[in-house]
Protein backbone atom coordinates (compact mmCIF):
# COMPACT_ATOMS: atom_id res chain seq x y z
CA UNK A 1 0.00 0.00 0.00
CA UNK A 2 1.29 3.10 -0.84
CA UNK A 3 2.09 5.67 1.67
CA UNK A 4 -0.09 9.71 2.84
CA UNK A 5 3.47 10.15 4.81
CA UNK A 6 6.78 9.85 4.27
CA UNK A 7 9.83 11.35 6.40
CA UNK A 8 13.12 11.06 5.00
CA UNK A 9 15.88 11.91 7.89
CA UNK A 10 14.24 14.75 9.08
CA UNK A 11 15.73 16.25 12.07
CA UNK A 12 14.78 19.50 14.26
CA UNK A 13 17.66 20.76 16.51
CA UNK A 14 17.55 24.06 18.48
CA UNK A 15 21.04 25.15 19.20
CA UNK A 16 22.80 22.03 20.97
CA UNK A 17 19.52 20.23 21.88
CA UNK A 18 18.36 17.86 18.97
CA UNK A 19 14.55 17.48 19.63
CA UNK A 20 14.41 14.49 16.48
CA UNK A 21 17.02 13.01 14.74
CA UNK A 22 17.16 11.72 11.67
CA UNK A 23 13.97 10.35 11.84
CA UNK A 24 12.39 8.43 8.59
CA UNK A 25 8.86 7.44 8.75
CA UNK A 26 6.13 6.29 5.89
CA UNK A 27 2.57 6.24 7.55
CA UNK A 28 0.44 4.24 5.08
CA UNK A 29 -2.65 5.92 3.59
CA UNK A 30 -5.05 3.82 5.72
CA UNK A 31 -6.27 3.40 9.19
CA UNK A 32 -5.03 5.11 12.56
CA UNK A 33 -1.34 5.00 13.05
CA UNK A 34 0.42 6.13 16.36
CA UNK A 35 3.76 8.01 17.48
CA UNK A 36 4.23 6.73 21.53
CA UNK A 37 7.63 7.90 23.62
CA UNK A 38 8.30 9.15 27.06
CA UNK A 39 8.05 12.46 27.90
CA UNK A 40 10.61 14.77 26.15
CA UNK A 41 10.82 12.29 23.20
CA UNK A 42 10.31 14.61 20.51
CA UNK A 43 6.85 13.99 19.56
CA UNK A 44 5.11 16.87 19.66
CA UNK A 45 8.22 18.54 18.06
CA UNK A 46 7.60 15.84 15.28
CA UNK A 47 4.01 16.59 14.40
CA UNK A 48 5.19 20.53 14.47
CA UNK A 49 7.55 19.88 11.55
CA UNK A 50 4.93 17.97 9.50
CA UNK A 51 2.60 20.46 10.14
CA UNK A 52 5.15 23.59 9.61
CA UNK A 53 4.96 24.86 12.46
CA UNK A 54 8.43 24.69 12.63
CA UNK A 55 11.09 23.97 9.61
CA UNK A 56 13.27 20.97 9.88
CA UNK A 57 17.30 21.12 10.33
CA UNK A 58 17.61 18.77 7.59
CA UNK A 59 15.59 16.08 6.06
CA UNK A 60 12.38 15.92 4.04
CA UNK A 61 8.58 15.92 4.48
CA UNK A 62 6.27 13.99 1.57
CA UNK A 63 2.50 14.16 1.33
CA UNK A 64 0.97 12.01 -1.00
CA UNK A 65 4.47 11.94 -2.81
CA UNK A 66 5.12 15.76 -2.98
CA UNK A 67 7.71 17.85 -1.18
CA UNK A 68 6.18 19.83 2.04
CA UNK A 69 9.36 20.23 4.08
CA UNK A 70 9.57 23.96 5.14
CA UNK A 71 5.77 24.91 3.82
CA UNK A 72 3.69 27.34 6.37
CA UNK A 73 1.09 25.96 8.09
CA UNK A 74 -1.94 27.24 6.03
CA UNK A 75 -0.23 25.60 2.84
CA UNK A 76 0.24 22.37 4.82
CA UNK A 77 -3.60 22.22 5.94
CA UNK A 78 -4.98 23.46 2.00
CA UNK A 79 -2.96 20.51 0.68
CA UNK A 80 -5.15 18.36 3.53
CA UNK A 81 -3.18 17.60 6.80
CA UNK A 82 -5.28 19.00 9.41
CA UNK A 83 -3.90 18.91 13.52
CA UNK A 84 -5.75 19.11 16.96
CA UNK A 85 -3.32 20.45 19.75
CA UNK A 86 -2.27 19.32 23.32
CA UNK A 87 -4.02 22.53 24.49
CA UNK A 88 -7.69 22.56 23.36
CA UNK A 89 -7.58 25.88 20.55
CA UNK A 90 -11.13 26.43 20.91
CA UNK A 91 -12.59 29.88 21.52
CA UNK A 92 -14.38 29.59 25.03
CA UNK A 93 -16.57 32.37 24.35
CA UNK A 94 -17.70 31.91 21.07
CA UNK A 95 -20.50 28.68 20.70
CA UNK A 96 -19.66 25.47 20.01
CA UNK A 97 -21.51 25.99 16.72
CA UNK A 98 -19.00 29.56 16.31
CA UNK A 99 -15.70 27.57 16.76
CA UNK A 100 -16.51 25.07 14.10
CA UNK A 101 -17.71 27.90 11.59
CA UNK A 102 -15.03 30.22 11.84
CA UNK A 103 -12.67 27.15 11.01
CA UNK A 104 -14.53 26.45 8.04
CA UNK A 105 -14.16 30.02 7.07
CA UNK A 106 -10.74 30.47 7.38
CA UNK A 107 -10.72 27.28 5.07
CA UNK A 108 -12.85 28.41 2.30
CA UNK A 109 -10.75 30.87 -0.28
CA UNK A 110 -13.75 33.12 -0.37
CA UNK A 111 -14.94 32.98 2.84
CA UNK A 112 -14.12 36.78 3.49
CA UNK A 113 -15.10 37.57 -0.19
CA UNK A 114 -18.33 36.59 0.32
CA UNK A 115 -18.63 37.47 4.16
CA UNK A 116 -22.00 39.27 3.25
CA UNK A 117 -23.44 36.67 0.47
CA UNK A 118 -26.65 34.72 2.63
CA UNK A 119 -25.69 31.54 0.35
CA UNK A 120 -22.43 31.32 1.65
CA UNK A 121 -23.22 31.54 5.14
CA UNK A 122 -26.25 28.91 4.96
CA UNK A 123 -23.45 26.66 4.03
CA UNK A 124 -21.04 27.95 6.39
CA UNK A 125 -23.96 27.06 9.08
CA UNK A 126 -25.23 23.48 7.27
CA UNK A 127 -21.91 22.11 7.34
CA UNK A 128 -20.97 23.25 10.90
CA UNK A 129 -24.27 21.13 12.19
CA UNK A 130 -22.79 18.38 9.72
CA UNK A 131 -19.54 18.31 11.46
CA UNK A 132 -20.70 19.11 14.93
CA UNK A 133 -23.61 15.77 14.26
CA UNK A 134 -20.17 13.61 13.27
CA UNK A 135 -18.75 14.12 16.33
CA UNK A 136 -21.87 13.54 18.27
CA UNK A 137 -22.11 17.33 19.14
CA UNK A 138 -25.13 18.51 17.36
CA UNK A 139 -26.88 19.27 20.52
CA UNK A 140 -24.94 21.35 22.09
CA UNK A 141 -23.95 23.69 19.20
CA UNK A 142 -25.55 27.06 20.62
CA UNK A 143 -23.81 26.51 24.00
CA UNK A 144 -20.85 28.73 24.92
CA UNK A 145 -17.74 26.56 24.71
CA UNK A 146 -16.78 27.15 28.11
CA UNK A 147 -19.81 25.76 29.32
CA UNK A 148 -19.19 21.88 27.62
CA UNK A 149 -17.00 19.49 29.70
CA UNK A 150 -13.43 18.66 29.28
CA UNK A 151 -13.80 15.89 27.12
CA UNK A 152 -16.58 17.67 24.80
CA UNK A 153 -14.48 20.62 24.62
CA UNK A 154 -11.67 17.77 23.53
CA UNK A 155 -14.14 16.74 20.15
CA UNK A 156 -14.64 19.90 19.68
CA UNK A 157 -11.29 20.76 18.85
CA UNK A 158 -11.15 17.67 16.51
CA UNK A 159 -14.75 18.74 14.72
CA UNK A 160 -12.72 22.48 14.22
CA UNK A 161 -9.27 20.17 12.68
CA UNK A 162 -11.92 18.24 10.43
CA UNK A 163 -13.24 21.77 8.87
CA UNK A 164 -10.74 21.49 6.25
CA UNK A 165 -11.76 18.29 5.17
CA UNK A 166 -7.92 16.35 6.14
CA UNK A 167 -6.93 13.21 4.13
CA UNK A 168 -4.76 13.32 7.09
CA UNK A 169 -6.02 14.23 10.74
CA UNK A 170 -2.85 14.78 12.72
CA UNK A 171 -4.24 14.65 17.14
CA UNK A 172 -1.84 15.27 19.58
CA UNK A 173 -2.43 13.73 23.27
CA UNK A 174 -6.61 13.45 22.24
CA UNK A 175 -7.32 11.84 25.82
CA UNK A 176 -5.51 13.75 28.17
CA UNK A 177 -7.20 14.89 30.77
CA UNK A 178 -10.38 12.30 29.85
CA UNK A 179 -11.21 9.24 31.89
CA UNK A 180 -13.10 6.69 32.23
CA UNK A 181 -16.84 7.20 29.18
CA UNK A 182 -15.03 10.17 28.01
CA UNK A 183 -12.09 7.63 26.56
CA UNK A 184 -14.63 5.01 25.08
CA UNK A 185 -16.44 8.01 23.35
CA UNK A 186 -13.31 9.17 22.19
CA UNK A 187 -12.11 6.19 20.96
CA UNK A 188 -15.72 5.55 19.03
CA UNK A 189 -15.06 8.75 17.14
CA UNK A 190 -11.65 8.31 16.48
CA UNK A 191 -12.48 4.80 14.51
CA UNK A 192 -15.53 6.41 12.86
CA UNK A 193 -13.26 9.17 11.77
CA UNK A 194 -10.83 6.67 10.56
CA UNK A 195 -13.11 5.22 8.25
CA UNK A 196 -12.31 8.22 5.96
CA UNK A 197 -9.83 9.68 7.12
CA UNK A 198 -6.03 8.45 7.83
CA UNK A 199 -5.18 9.62 11.34
CA UNK A 200 -1.82 9.51 13.43
CA UNK A 201 -2.22 9.74 17.02
CA UNK A 202 0.46 10.68 19.88
CA UNK A 203 -0.62 9.89 22.90
CA UNK A 204 0.42 8.52 26.36
CA UNK A 205 -2.64 6.65 26.89
CA UNK A 206 -0.63 2.73 25.80
CA UNK A 207 -4.18 0.95 26.32
CA UNK A 208 -6.39 3.45 23.66
CA UNK A 209 -3.04 3.41 21.11
CA UNK A 210 -2.73 -0.27 21.23
CA UNK A 211 -6.58 -1.10 21.02
CA UNK A 212 -7.12 1.23 17.49
CA UNK A 213 -3.27 1.30 16.29
CA UNK A 214 -2.83 -0.08 12.66
CA UNK A 215 1.17 0.57 13.74
CA UNK A 216 2.87 2.51 15.85
CA UNK A 217 6.26 3.84 15.97
CA UNK A 218 7.97 4.64 19.42
CA UNK A 219 10.62 7.73 19.61
CA UNK A 220 13.00 7.51 22.53
CA UNK A 221 15.53 10.84 22.75
CA UNK A 222 14.30 12.15 19.15
CA UNK A 223 14.83 8.65 17.34
CA UNK A 224 12.79 5.61 15.67
CA UNK A 225 13.68 2.66 18.06
CA UNK A 226 10.76 0.45 16.80
CA UNK A 227 8.22 0.55 14.10
CA UNK A 228 5.88 -2.13 13.74
CA UNK A 229 1.81 -3.47 14.56
CA UNK A 230 0.65 -3.56 18.36
CA UNK A 231 1.89 -6.59 19.18
CA UNK A 232 5.27 -6.73 18.29
CA UNK A 233 5.79 -3.24 19.43
CA UNK A 234 4.44 -5.12 23.16
CA UNK A 235 7.42 -7.37 22.92
CA UNK A 236 10.25 -5.05 21.62
CA UNK A 237 12.52 -4.84 24.47
CA UNK A 238 13.94 -1.60 23.20
CA UNK A 239 10.57 -0.33 23.78
CA UNK A 240 10.48 -1.80 27.85
CA UNK A 241 13.57 -0.53 28.02
CA UNK A 242 12.85 3.44 27.20
CA UNK A 243 9.73 3.26 29.35
CA UNK A 244 10.58 1.26 32.23
CA UNK A 245 14.32 0.24 32.50
CA UNK A 246 13.05 -2.98 31.29
CA UNK A 247 10.46 -4.11 33.14
CA UNK A 248 7.12 -5.10 31.15
CA UNK A 249 5.25 -1.91 30.64
CA UNK A 250 2.68 -3.01 28.36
Amino acid sequence: MANILDTHEVSKAFGALVAVNRVSLGIEAEGIHSIIGPNGAGKTTFFNLLTGFLRPTSGKIFFLGEDITGRPPHRVSALGVGRSFQITSVFPELTVRENVRIALQRSTRASYRLLGSMKTLRYLEERAEQLLDQVALGAKGGLPAKAISHGERRILDIAVAMATSPRLLLLDEPASGLAGDEISRLVRLIQDLATSTVIVLVEHNIDLVLSVSRTIAVLHQGEVIAQGPPEAIRQDARVQEAYLGGEACF
